[in-house]
């Protein structure tokens, strides 16, 4: 079997790049491990950046995201019992929009499907040759090889991809706490995102549709799922979202919840020989900015491009400067994600000066609009 670009990993990297690949004439076959049913329904949040809805648009799968996405224009920033709007399009003539990478896995699926798209669900990748490029995985109880001209690791973090680049070098930090994830049957309690700071630690509120909302708690790395009934997480909640104005946080049903560790992760090069590295692969960043979807959709958007130049032109200058190009981006988003963790969660190690800084920063942010602009600057998104 011969493909001119093998794809491994069938999450929204891998497919978009499948994606923009067929609207280039060029072919390609996505191996995923999971199945079908488990690629579709695992829950993940949602913060597109505008470049990234353009690009889903662009490449044919902006349909249902036009019809359901929510356009938001700001965020608010939470604290000391008051909430301070950062007025994202009014500093940056740019939006981001709600929309869930599960329902983007979705589009990306039946769009590929309907274009008689090769995915190859339950397929375990075994090896992966940049060199003589291949790709060796099982599949329906047989082993199989995949020849291919060029390797797209779009795999995640635990993947395989990664392990096949000789002489990484990987930069690294584990944040002290976590994410205690819920989506609950209620209609959000605001009309834009809420960052809010407290000393019992950080809450977000998003919102998923006008009738499902997307809350989030810092719980400790090591946080016990099951001490966290549905009455201690809305309580809890409600603590840190208070105001001194009477804001009520609505309750509802809870149907998921799940904890996050959270990390800052980059793997250089992004390249070796005909392997490329895309998204979770190559790096990893707090979801405090939500850049992670974000990140590897700009990564495939630059490999598309590059390998449509080498099958037009001959040219592998863009292939060359794949890794330095993405990495740029990268690290950018890394110091936002940081960034933005540091300034707004509780850190339990911090001393009184450390936290006396952090409110200081707080206030800074909320009452400077150069401040305020370099925030919507970085959350809204750099032009890809």
């Amino acid at each position: 079997m011969r493909t001119q670009v093998a794809i491994v990993g069938g999450g929204p990297a891998g497919l978009l790049l499948s994606q923009l690949l067929h609207r280039q004439g060029i072919d390609s076959v996505v191996l995923e491990s999971r199945d079908r049913d488990y690629v579709e329904h695992r829950q993940r949040a949602g913060m597109l950046e505008q470049g990234t809805t353009d690009v889903l648009r662009d490449s044919g799968v902006g349909e249902r995201l036009d019809r359901e996405g929510l356009v938001h224009h700001g965020l608010e920033l939470r604290f000391g019992g008051a909430g301070h709007r950062i007025p994202l399009t009014d500093l940056t003539g740019r939006t981001v929009t709600v929309y869930a990478q599960t329902e983007i896995v979705k589009d990306l699926v039946a769009c590929r499907l309907a274009d008689g798209g090769d995915i190859r669900f339950e397929a375990e990748v075994l090896e992966i040759d940049p060199s003589a490029p291949s790709v060796t995985y099982r599949h329906e109880g047989a082993v199989h090889t995949l020849a291919c001209d060029y390797v797209a690791g779009c795999d995640g973090f635990h993947g395989v991809s990664r392990p096949a680049v000789p002489g990484l070098r990987t930069f690294s930090r584990d944040y002290p706490f976590a994410w205690l994830g819920v989506l609950a049957d209620v209609p959000p309690s605001t009309e834009e995102l809420i960052y809010a700071h407290h000393e019992r630690g950080f809450a977000l509120h998003s919102l998923r549709s006008p009738k499902v909302s997307r809350l989030y708690l810092q719980v400790t790395p090591d946080e016990d799922l099951d001490a966290w009934p549905d009455d201690r997480i809305w309580t809890e909640l409600a603590a840190r979202f208070a105001t001194d104005d009477g804001w009520e946080l609505r309750e509802g049903p809870i149907t998921d919840k799940a904890i996050t560790p959270m990390r800052s992760f980059v793997a250089e090069p992004m390249r070796h020989d005909r392997l490329f590295l895309a998204g979770d692969a190559a790096h990893i960043v707090p979801p405090t900015g939500a850049k992670g979807l974000n990140l590897a959709v700009s990564d495939v958007t630059v490999l598309a491009n590059a390998l449509a130049e080498r099958y037009a032109s001959g040219s592998e200058s863009l292939l060359d400067a794949y890794s330095a190009t993405c990495l740029a981006r990268v690290w950018r988003a890394e110091h936002f994600s940081y960034w933005m963790t540091t300034l707004l969660h509780a850190d339990p190690a911090a001393d009184d000066f450390t936290r006396r800084l952090q409110r200081s920063h707080l206030d800074y942010v909320a009452s400077s609009q150069a401040a305020a602009t370099s925030l919507a600057e970085n959350y809204v998104g750099l032009p890809l």
